[in-house]
């Protein structure tokens, strides 16, 4: 997902996007649902939530800073 969708999802959420880098405005969008600030913390390669919008972003977040085998 581009940083263009993910800004209008936080405004949508009346968070501010600002010049938040992408992971730590999926992070607040992501407590601001009540759910865990989990992005891109996929290490092992597991996520027990499988319908989860990020998911796909996070798994290659997860690769790029070292966390998961391509």
């Amino acid at each position: 997902m581009d940083m263009t969708e993910i800004r209008a999802i936080a405004r949508r959420k009346g968070i501010k996007p600002a010049k938040a880098r992408k992971a730590e405005l999926i992070h607040r969008i992501q407590r601001a649902e009540g759910n865990f600030d989990c992005f891109a913390s996929a290490e092992a390669g597991y996520c027990d939530q499988p319908a989860c919008l990020w998911r796909e972003d996070c798994f290659r977040q997860a690769r790029k800073r070292g966390g998961l085998s391509p």
